[in-house]
């Protein structure tokens, strides 16, 4: 027994190695996006963008992912290594940052949000299903792990861009670095490189997916088969749709409060990527908590309760526009608003066949990205004619109607599994 309880020890140990690697790696996937949103407003200055054009560099990235989201589901489902799809996704979402800073051209940031949306759509098929089977009775509490580290990605990337680009002061001590923004998207693919030698390194030879739930590597044609069963399923489809309008608010954000802050409140490069730091922060917060309250009182609970004070939180902002109290808004807003990210995915294992998992997160983060894809340039048209606070009135009314859609869910189908 002892032998067996060691074994058992050693086992888990080292599955929650690959947690922490898979957490560090998601953080690098989006370090990318993070550093390009607090950059845009300088890009747009010297390039001498639009709002929507700015807009649409973000809308271009998620058509790519929308279109190649599903697909890449399906492969991963019928592939085994998904160490090597989720080093070759970290690996392809950066080199076209590398080709931005090169550009002076607007088509070209245009064909580099297209790549960068293509080989965003390995890595959640392949990490998050993978976690849920290693741990099939703690998926909200492994998945909100990896979505701290797609916080922490988010939280520190506009930080040190900012930081990069005009300096800061600690403890009475000035540090001035002035570099330009081609500069720090070179230096920002560094960590990413190592991170997916890295993570080909410890997981690349590992046999993922057969954890204690029982979940099985199924044949290409058996996915496809199963496919249609997933678009039937009403829970998948009705969490999927909602996700969708969730994703058009928080893309809408993520694009035009650094729009807000420097544009209309005068706030420089450093104090921007500080105030995206804070929205991120409390989203990492968020993130475990949810998770295990998920775990225990149910998905629909967390979810409504979230995305309504996320409603309540963007009304405030629009209140407070113009004012310090603003930033306050926008921290707590990040609270409740990631909180939902991770609860979602959560529930869509929670009601996907075994086997299927790579492909339900296929269609999760496909339809997610059709949201993604309509808000940034719809808020970049409402900015043009009406002003950048407009934009937030669009963002409230979003995350009602995802709300609405989590609320026709049936009840007998929102327990935990």
């Amino acid at each position: 027994m002892t032998a067996i309880a060691a074994a058992d020890r050693t086992e888990a140990n080292r599955s929650f190695m690959e947690v922490w690697v898979i957490t560090i790696g998601h953080a690098l996937t989006h370090w990318y996006p993070a550093t390009f949103y607090v950059l845009a407003p300088v890009i747009g200055a010297e390039l001498g963008l639009s709002y929507t054009q700015i807009g649409s560099i973000t809308t271009a990235q998620a058509i790519a992912s929308a279109l190649s989201n599903i697909p890449g589901g399906i492969l991963v489902d019928s592939m085994r290594r998904k160490g090597v799809l989720m080093a070759l996704s970290l690996a392809w979402i950066g080199i076209p940052y590398l080709l931005m800073a090169t550009t002076h051209a607007y088509w070209l940031l245009l064909c580099c949000a297209v790549l960068i949306g293509m080989g965003n759509t390995l890595w959640h098929p392949s990490a998050i299903p993978t976690l849920a089977n290693r741990f099939p009775d703690r998926k909200g509490t492994v998945v909100s792990i990896h979505g701290m580290g797609g916080n922490i990605g988010d939280a520190v990337a506009p930080f040190v861009a900012g930081t990069l680009m005009s300096g800061i002061t600690l403890f009475g001590v000035a540090f001035t670095f002035d570099l330009s923004w081609r500069q720090v998207m070179i230096y920002n693919v560094v960590p990413g490189i190592f991170m997916a030698v890295a993570i080909l390194w410890f997981l690349g030879r590992t046999q993922m997916g057969a954890g204690k739930s029982g979940d099985k590597k199924l044949s290409l044609g058996e996915v496809l088969a199963g496919f249609g069963g997933l678009l039937r399923n009403r829970t998948l489809m009705m969490l999927a749709v909602s996700s969708g309008f969730r994703s058009m608010t928080q893309s809408s954000l993520l694009v035009f409060i650094p729009l807000y802050l420097a544009n209309a409140m005068g706030y420089n490069k450093s104090s921007i990527g500080a105030s995206m730091m804070f929205l991120q922060l409390a989203g990492f917060i968020a993130a475990p908590i949810a998770g295990m309250m998920s775990d225990r009182m149910g998905r629909r609970n967390i979810m409504m309760s979230a995305m309504a004070m996320t409603f309540v939180v963007i009304l405030m902002m629009i209140f407070a526009g113009g004012t310090p109290a603003f930033v306050f808004f926008v921290a707590l807003l990040g609270f409740f608003l990631f909180a939902v990210r991770v609860v979602l995915q959560a529930w869509t294992l929670d009601a996907t066949p075994k086997g299927m998992g790579g492909t339900a997160i296929g269609m999760l983060f496909g339809i997610q990205a059709v949201g993604q894809s309509i808000g940034p340039i719809t808020c970049g048209v409402i900015a043009d004619h009406f002003g950048l606070l407009a934009t937030f009135y669009f963002m409230a009314c979003t995350i009602v109607i995802a709300n609405l859609f989590v609320f026709t869910i049936p009840k007998d189908q929102t327990a935990p599994a």
